[in-house]
């Protein structure tokens, strides 16, 4: 029999990845040698970060 994991396992995963990432990339950006725009610094940091947390609480909702 299979081990029962809760529901918001993914949740927690997915969670710690986008930190680990925004970690990982916000100390490349705003590090000396990065020269990276405001406009890219934000998508990466802000945007697409939103969108994904977005995607994993409607998966989660759409879960019976």
């Amino acid at each position: 029999m299979p081990a029962k994991h809760s529901r918001l396992f993914p949740w927690y995963v997915g969670i710690a990845i986008i930190a680990a990432f925004e970690l990982f990339v916000g100390f490349a950006f705003f590090g000396p040698s990065c020269r990276a725009q405001v406009i890219p610094q934000t998508l990466v940091l802000v945007v697409l970060p939103v969108i994904y947390l977005a995607l994993m609480f409607l998966a989660l909702r759409s879960q019976p």
